[in-house]
């Protein structure tokens, strides 16, 4: 999942910062943990007094190496060894928090064992070592449990909380709820307790209020947390990926023909008896995530394609669009036609194979038996291809008849009949007929190498595709455009997505940039349907020469989305949670990073070569901005903030610069501007400012 990609992927540069002093708390688990963990012994001796502490009272715990790019240490508890306490703890929380938990809640259960261990670990290490100040970074409400009990118990510990999407939010969304139009009136504990996750709710609750600094990763989160939470986010973390930059531009384009050279292979076979299409005319898009239905904007996309195969028809295009959705789902096996198709084109591609060595042969016999006799230099068709040859083709070409159409999904699934993807499929009667322009597959499984039908990993698949469709309501973040983007594939997102309102916020023209946002806050469905509708069809128009030079410009984007650069910020959110914990250790707004923690080593923060910047260097904080005016912060009170100054413009600057949004002291203060649709807000100017600072001097003399 997404926040799983958001740990992993940001540990080099978190290891680049802190090394052996970052480590890493979560749940033990047997069956992975053997093959991704190297267990090793703590050399601080602190931690490893209180790992023996816990260990003499029973908690069984795993000390290691994760093995992953980075290599962090990692801190495992088995939540199962303890579970002997959890009656007594849950009763410990209802005396302290007030919070209630049910009795077959198994996943809360976890929540409540993992909590009290980690407030238990916290406790102990903070009390052997007093010299040193810990941060304590949890994500998501399932991990937040130890923070109020951090609190009530007054350890000494700066918590830092992110919500990377709320509990409340996704429940609200996968129903029929005009969501973001209403935040403002919903009686969440009403909403919460109707829908059987009230528990839930005030644990996320919990954490959020007893944080020393509580964010979320993207504006249009932090809104909604504003209002089912009760508290202002402090700051916006957005989601990062390890971006890898090849050397030579043409390497990522070579990735996407092989890539779609092995997708060209499955689509003979799925199609076989009906492969009448051009495949050098066919563009692969494809959704992806988690099945939420209405959340992933699926039934946008379906409705959208029934428009574009329309309007393809109409055009009398011969372009040729297959669509792929990928969301897992409950399945009991492959469907036989879709294995036979795989099966029959392997056995035809062997076939026609074998007898290819054969006329290989033949064809070098008679060229070396040349006598030099008029007329017998090439030898005739009959002598090539003989008899055997003929019946072994015609039996692999007779087989390929099919009487059927291609099938729309590749597995049985569970309930067929009410299965909401299927049912609007054949609603807007998309059957992959030969007449129809746009064909469907909707593969309801994870994809890997190992698969028979789609033997492809799911970066090698996105690779291979010409085009990311995810028309999302519900998106706190969105790494299925982001991952699009740093491979240079153009995506569909929206505007309620946290991604596309980064990117839109970033970047002055992102739909010029192969990065298309549908606008669905401010236009009705409809209207979103039909835009999104505009930009597929726009984008099967364009030649090949014009893809290629659009995937140039998408991945010219990906150093936005590095965690070289996005890291920063959460350097700025630990900054932030040490000055609130620690205000007396904090002398004036300019104290130096060394002299109050001692040497750390820097990570290497530099900015890449892609994008160029013409109009002069974005930092990082301009990336998504914690409350910096307020607590006297600047970029150069992060580690490796004085990297980023002096940057020039390199000679090999694209053609075509992309042009970024420059922010002003005002622009960051725009009335509404972490709220959907905030750019309609009156924008303060520094004279604005200049009076309100003025006020509030006369204010703080007279008192």
């Amino acid at each position: 999942g997404g926040i799983y990609t958001v740990i992993k992927t940001k540990v080099p540069v978190t290891v680049s910062e802190y090394g052996d002093r970052y480590t890493l708390i979560g749940p033990l688990s047997y069956k992975t943990a053997p093959m991704e963990v190297e267990p090793c012994e703590p050399t601080d001796p602190y931690l490893a007094g209180t790992i023996n502490n816990m260990r003499e009272q029973g908690v069984k715990i795993l000390y290691g190496r994760w093995l992953i790019e980075g290599a962090p240490k990692v801190l495992l508890f088995d939540t199962g060894s303890k579970y002997d306490r959890l009656d007594e703890w849950k009763g410990d929380l209802w005396n302290l928090a007030g919070i209630p938990t049910p009795p077959n809640d198994h996943e809360t259960n976890e929540t409540i064992v993992f909590g009290y261990l980690v407030a238990w670990f916290l406790g102990e290490y903070a009390a052997q070592n007093a010299k040193t100040a810990i941060v304590a970074h949890f994500h998501e409400w399932q991990a937040g449990l130890a923070i109020p009990l951090c609190r009530k118990r007054h350890i000494d510990v700066t918590t830092v909380f992110t919500t990377h999407a709320t509990l409340l939010g996704r429940y609200l969304c996968a129903g029929s709820v005009d969501f973001y139009n209403n935040l403002q009136y919903f009686d969440v504990d009403h909403e919460a307790g109707k829908r059987g996750i009230y528990h839930r709710y005030c644990i996320e609750r919990a954490a959020t209020h007893s944080s020393d600094v509580f964010t979320t990763v993207s504006h249009i989160t932090a809104y909604e947390s504003e209002h089912l939470l009760k508290r202002k986010p402090d700051g916006v973390l957005p989601n990062g990926l390890n971006v890898v930059k090849f050397s030579a531009m043409h390497e990522f384009q070579n990735l996407h023909a092989m890539s779609k050279a092995k997708i060209n292979d499955f689509i003979r076979g799925h199609f076989y008896g009906h492969y009448d299409f051009d495949l050098e005319n066919t563009l692969y898009m494809f959704t992806a995530g988690r099945y939420e239905y209405r959340n992933k904007g699926v039934d946008m996309f379906i409705e959208a394609l029934a428009r574009l195969n329309y309007r393809l028809q109409k055009l009398g295009s011969n372009v040729t669009v297959v669509a792929f959705i990928i969301m897992p789902a409950a399945t009991n096996s492959y469907t036989i036609e879709a294995l036979k198709g795989q099966a029959v084109i392997k056995q035809l591609r062997e076939t026609v194979t074998e007898i290819q060595n054969r006329i290989g042969n033949r064809l070098f016999e008679h060229a070396a038996r040349y006598t030099g006799e008029a007329g017998s230099e090439t030898p005739k068709l009959d002598e090539l291809l003989d008899a055997q040859d003929k019946v072994q083709l015609k039996r692999r070409i007779f087989a390929l008849k099919r009487n059927s159409l291609p099938p729309i999904v590749t597995h049985n699934m569970v309930e067929d009949s009410a299965d909401p993807i299927l049912n609007q499929i054949r609603r807007v009667q998309l059957f992959n007929r030969d007449s129809d322009r746009v064909k469907v597959i909707f593969h309801p499984d994870f994809l890997n190498s190992n698969n028979p039908i789609l033997g492809l990993d799911y970066e090698e698949f996105v690779r291979g595709c010409h085009m990311g469709v995810f028309p999302s309501y519900y998106e706190p973040w969105g790494y299925t455009p982001a991952e699009c983007t740093v491979m240079g594939i153009p995506s569909i997102t929206t505007n309620l997505s946290g991604f596309g309102s980064f990117m839109q916020d970033l970047i002055e023209n992102p739909d010029d940039e192969g990065c298309y946002i549908v606008d669905r806050r401010m236009q009705s469905l409809e209207d979103s349907v039909n835009q999104l509708t505009e930009y597929m069809v726009a984008f099967c128009t364009k030649s090949r020469r014009q893809r290629i030079n659009q995937r140039n410009r998408v991945e010219r984007l990906s150093p936005l989305l590095d965690w070289k650069n996005l890291g920063i910020e959460y350097s700025k959110a630990r900054q932030l949670a040490l000055r609130r914990a620690y205000p007396d250790q904090f002398d004036s707004e300019e104290d130096d990073w060394d002299a109050a923690y001692g040497e750390m080593a820097r990570p290497t923060f530099s900015m890449p070569g892609s994008p160029r910047l013409r109009n002069g260097a974005v930092t990082p904080g301009d990336m998504g901005t914690l409350t910096e005016e307020m607590q006297g912060l600047s970029t150069s009170d992060y580690k490796g903030g004085q990297m980023w100054h002096g940057l020039r413009e390199d000679d090999d600057s694209y053609p075509f610069p992309l042009v970024m949004k420059v922010r002003s002291r005002a622009g960051s203060i725009k009335s509404g501007a972490s709220t959907p649709g905030g750019g309609n807000g009156r924008i303060l100017s520094e004279r604005d400012l200049r009076r309100a600072d003025e006020a509030l001097e006369k204010v703080n003399g007279t008192s």
